[in-house]
This record gives structure tokens, C-alpha cells and sequence, in this order.
């Protein structure tokens, strides 16, 4: 096991040699000082960003030293998936000192840029957030903080120090085996078609590959932009079953969803799972009050803030691989046929 990487944290001699200006210029510029010419400003910012360098608005007696916060970054609040998260990383934070400070990027790869540049100026002892695709500024700042720096929800691409979450493409494969060993066969699929909800592509990019295997492919989808809503998902499910009435399947890029599309199906009477069987992902508490329960996959929501917070907090040793693959969890629920012994 080995702890967090560290790494030498950038100064302004570093941008000062990369931009061949001199150090009080390079200050100048970042503290916005109007005395520097547009040329130089714009060769002293050009060499900040790729070097990943940002200041520090500490005071300067503690120029040298962290705060008691734990940067916290996620794509949106509205998501029910990320409360867990938060839930689990505060519980593991709780008797350490360190206090989880919380920026909401919108799903925007420029967004989440300022809001890692605004809370890296702040020296937190270290930085949790969502998914493994950023900017290359963005990856600048992160592999230059000098802090531990933990990608959480997927383990499907390269880290920039540590990984803690589950395998997408693992979970969509698995679901599709299971959809498969119930005898569903004219399968559909229903999701977001955000191009940067990453982690849904990978797992319909995993479902897919699971179908194929067995000789299978998707009869009909249906997209969505936006944000999920029960309302939704009824929507959703009444064009893609007018469009594709001989599915036996629906599977849904997420409970929210998924939810709409069941109780959708429920009022217009079909027999589930007999006639046609839906499932969602991510096991949200929303599920418990439906009339039937959807089956769905568990992705380790609260293990995942737990395991972060340990690794930030230095209760816990990073693995030799740098990756804390958590394994998800099949919910078959009340809406997939059962698979005979």
C-alpha cells in the first residue's frame, strides 16, 4: 500500500522560467496590477495555465501552509446520487478536522476549471471530485497541487493520482448478461444524451458490448438533454414504445428515469415483468416508494465518499495500482423475470 502521492507544489519561479519574465512581473500579472504591457501579461498567463500554476490567497505568514478543507467536486446538487457521497465523505471527515467545501461544475468542463482554480488558491489538504475527464488545465492544476487528489465514481480511464469508484463499463455489461439470462431478446435503451455524462456513456458503451456478445443489438433508443425528472421518463417511455411497441425491455441510464418509465408503464397496464421488464441505475432511496421496485444497479455511492475521505484524510494507504475498484451491486427488484436455477 502506499500513501498519496506528493508533489511539488508550483511558484512563481516556475511560471517566471517558463514565461521569461521576471518573478515581481510574474506576481504583478496574477495579482492583476495594471502596470504590465497586454503582451507580457498575456505570455505570463498563457505560461500559468499550462503549467497548472495557481496562486495562493493565503496571507503570506502562511504562504507555506494547508487549511482544514477538503475540496469537494461535483457535477450538480439536483442529481440524487451525489447527497450519498457528500453523506459518506462528511461521515469519514468528522473526527479528522478537516471540513469538505463543496463546488458544483454543472457538468462543464470550462466550469469546473474555475472552480478547481478558486478552491486550489485556497491550499485545501486536498481535492475529491467527480469523474476522470477534465481539461488539460484542469489536469494541470491538479498534478501540480501538491496535495492527494482523488477521482471518484469510475475506475474506466487514467487517473491523475487516485481512483475510487466502479467499473461503468463493467456495470452496463453485467446488466445486460442479467437482462439476457431473464430471456428478454427485443431490448431497448433509454438515456442521456449529455456529452459529458461520461459515466453513462461508458455503461450503455458496456451494455452494448454485452448484448453483441450474444448475438444482440439494441432494437430502439430514446434521448434526453437535460436533467431527469420522473416526468421525463413517462415521456420518454410512451414515444419509445409507440415508436418500438414489441420491446420486451427497457433499460434506462439511471432510476430517476427509469422510475418515470415504470410508473408510466404501470398506468397503461403492462404485465411486469412478463410482458416487458425495466431497469435503471444507481439504487437511489427514491425506489423504495414506488409500487413496484425497479431493478437496478448499486454503485457504492456512500462506500465511494467514504473510501475518498480515508484517502485524503490519510486514514487509509492508496493501493500499488493507485485504483479502488469497488464492485457494483445487481437490485433485480420486482421488474425482471427471475433467472431459473
Amino acid at each position: 500500500m502506499l500513501p498519496i502521492r506528493p508533489r511539488r507544489p508550483l511558484t512563481l519561479r516556475d511560471v517566471s522560467e517558463a514565461s521569461g519574465v521576471s518573478e515581481m512581473t510574474v506576481s504583478r500579472v496574477l495579482r492583476n496590477r495594471g502596470d504590465v504591457s497586454a503582451a507580457t501579461r498575456e505570455k505570463v498567463l498563457t505560461a500559468a495555465k499550462a503549467l497548472g500554476y495557481v496562486p495562493n490567497k493565503i496571507a503570506g505568514g502562511l504562504a507555506s501552509q494547508r487549511v482544514n478543507l477538503v475540496a469537494v467536486v461535483i457535477p450538480s446538487l439536483s442529481n440524487l446520487v451525489f447527497p450519498d457521497v457528500l453523506g459518506g465523505i462528511s461521515a469519514e471527515l468528522d473526527d479528522t478536522g478537516l471540513q469538505p467545501v463543496i463546488g458544483v461544475t454543472n457538468y462543464s468542463p470550462a466550469r469546473e476549471e474555475m472552480v478547481l482554480y478558486d478552491m486550489l488558491s485556497w491550499r485545501p489538504s486536498g481535492v475529491i471530485l467527480a469523474g476522470l475527464e477534465h481539461s488539460r488545465a484542469a489536469r494541470a492544476m491538479l498534478q501540480n497541487s501538491g496535495i492527494p487528489v482523488v477521482e471518484i465514481m469510475d475506475v474506466d480511464g487514467e487517473g491523475i493520482d487516485t481512483l475510487v469508484g466502479i467499473s461503468h463499463i463493467r456495470a452496463g455489461r453485467e446488466m445486460a448478461d442479467r437482462i439476457l439470462a431473464a430471456g428478454y431478446r427485443r431490448i431497448g435503451f433509454v438515456g442521456t444524451h449529455m456529452p459529458e455524462d461520461h459515466r453513462a456513456r461508458k455503461r450503455l458503451l458496456g451494455f452494448e458490448e454485452g448484448l453483441a456478445a450474444a448475438g444482440i443489438q439494441l432494437e430502439a433508443r430514446e434521448y434526453y438533454q437535460g436533467g431527469s425528472s420522473l416526468l421525463k421518463g413517462r415521456e420518454l417511455t410512451e414515444r419509445i414504445l409507440t415508436r418500438a411497441p414489441d420491446l420486451d425491455f427497457l433499460y434506462f441510464s439511471n432510476d430517476m428515469i427509469g422510475a418515470g418509465g415504470l410508473l408510466h408503464c404501470i398506468d397503461r397496464g403492462y404485465d411486469i415483468p412478463g410482458q416487458l421488464g425495466l431497469a435503471g441505475f444507481n439504487g437511489v432511496d427514491l425506489l423504495d416508494g414506488l409500487p413496484m421496485r425497479l431493478a437496478t444497479t448499486d454503485a457504492r455511492r456512500v462506500d465511494v465518499g467514504r473510501r475518498a475521505a480515508r484517502l485524503v484524510s490519510g486514514k487509509d494507504r492508496a493501493p500499488d495500482d493507485r485504483i479502488i475498484a469497488l464492485t457494483p451491486t445487481f437490485l433485480p427488484g420486482d421488474t425482471i423475470r427471475a433467472i431459473a436455477d
